[in-house]
Formats: structure tokens, sequence, C-alpha cells
């Protein structure tokens, strides 16, 4: 489990970035495989998944986590929902104490007492759902300059490669954009992901980000990778799981 500094300083607020180490998956799952939809024995997934839970201090019912559709929806997360039945949503938010929300952007107003978490992907970072997440845990009562952010471990922009399409309607879209991208001699563009992501939460005016150094397809001791199964051709991926709870 991999902490974020600033997340960690605040009081009430339970968090951890996991890595694919810790759990009791096999094979190409090895080890915490928290991926409720991955062809992974449930029963070890389940496990998997309190395991995560007891490091975050709550209960394992109440870890809880969304279909991820690429998109900008927010859920607010009132009472747990039952494991797999999670709404089609790429940010959660909640003021409710004892539930944790997963996923590899999390938010935190320690003095509202309110969290968030968010799935930015490309299509979702660039539609705006981290401008999305913080408007609905404002909603909920916290204070936009007195929320703490951090982007977890994700692809970084040495392993991601993207076509010369996709750099140019990106930067079409959102011009200052464009210093994200990079082409190395000889290859396609490289998008940088993550620090596209802290450019659009340092728009939002934020009391503190963070961002974890790792890049999740170059590493594959520490982390699971979608890219990187493809590359490989293996039939399936594990899942880790980043999650955040009021204590």
């Amino acid at each position: 489990m991999i902490k974020a500094p600033e997340l960690g300083r605040c009081a009430g607020i339970g968090h951890g970035f996991f890595t694919r180490q810790g759990g009791v998956s096999t094979g190409i799952y090895a080890s915490l495989n928290c991926g409720l939809g991955s062809n992974d024995d449930p029963d070890l997934v389940m496990e998997n998944r309190r395991r995560v839970a007891a490091d975050l201090r709550v209960d394992a019912d109440s870890l809880v986590s969304a279909y991820q559709v690429h998109g900008i929806a927010v859920a607010e997360v009132e009472t747990p929902w039952a494991s797999g039945n999670g709404p089609r949503a790429d940010a959660m938010v909640t003021s409710r104490r004892g539930v944790a929300d997963g996923t590899p952007v999390l938010f935190a107003d320690p003095q509202a007492g309110v969290i968030g978490a968010a799935h930015a992907g490309w299509k979702g970072a660039k539609a705006g759902v981290v401008d999305e997440a913080v408007a609905a845990m404002v909603r909920l009562g916290a204070k936009q300059a007195n929320i703490v952010a951090a982007v977890g471990p994700t692809i970084g922009p040495a392993s991601y490669e993207v076509g010369e399409a996709f750099r140019d309607s990106f930067v079409g879209d959102i011009p200052d954009a464009a210093s994200f991208f990079t082409t190395p001699a000889g290859v396609k563009p490289h998008f940088d992901l993550p620090g596209f992501v802290v450019s659009r939460l340092t728009r939002l005016g934020l009391a503190a980000i963070d961002k974890i150094d790792a890049d999740t397809c170059a590493e594959p001791d520490q982390f699971f990778s979608y890219r990187r199964t493809c590359h490989a051709a293996e039939p399936d991926y594990g899942r880790q799981i980043s999650a955040i709870a009021l204590i």
C-alpha cells in the first residue's frame, strides 16, 4: 500500500494506493486482485477486498466501487451497496463514515468530513471528471480550498504511446494540453496522463495535490496493467484498487 504524503496528514482520513502484492489470488491474478469484473475466483477476489478494508480499518461490506464507464458521472454514496452492484460512474463522493471509495484519484476535505474518488482515464480527464468530483464534494459541504487531492499510480508517459490523430484531436479540443505530449525520435507521440490530470486539479485551487510517481505498465512486479496485458496477449488481467475512507 502506497500512501500520499498530504492525504496522510489529514486527520480522520484513511487511504491507500494498493499494489498487486499482499493478496491470495494466483497465476496472472497474483496476488491482490480486487477486480470483481475479472475472471478470477470470486472468493479470492472478495478475500483480497477484505484485506484492503482491514488495512483501511473499515468493515469489508463498506468497501464500495463503481462500474467505470470512462465518463464524468458522479455517484453519492449514502449506504454501501453489494459488491459488484455499483452504479455506472467514474467518481464517487460521500460524507458517511466507514464507507470507502476505490479509484486512482483520491480527494478529502478533512475539516468538512467529505471524501471523493475519481477514475481519470484520458476520456474522463479530458471531459472533466475531476472537476465534477470536486463539485459534488462541495455540494456535500466541502470547501474547494480545503480539499486535498492525490493522483495514484497509473500509466506513465514513457509507456503511453498514442497515435498522431489522438494527439491532434486532444490538443484541438484542449490547446493547453500540448505540453503533455512528446514525440521521441522514431516513435509515435507519448501522452503524460498523470501530468495532465494534475494540471486539471491545479486549475481548481485546491489546498494540496499529491502525485505518486509510478508507471503501472512498466512495473509488473508491483502493478497490474491492462495495456501490458494486451501487449503480452494474455487472456485477462488483475485490477489493483485505490481507496479512501472517513475513519
